[in-house]
């Protein structure tokens, strides 16, 4: 990996991080190398029940 593809990689995830609050960032590997970024996000739901 190159020093232009790794600072891209990088700058994805800070931008990745910086936007997530609960949830998994997964890189996916091919013969050795990144292929692709996932951004997996939780959003959790408060209930509106009265009790």
């Amino acid at each position: 990996m190159n020093i232009e593809d790794r600072e891209e990689l990088i700058s994805h995830l800070e931008k990745m991080l910086e936007s997530l609050k609960f949830g998994s960032i997964t890189l996916v590997v091919q013969d050795g190398k990144i292929v692709q970024i996932e951004k997996n996000e939780k959003v959790r739901l408060q209930s509106n029940k009265k009790r």
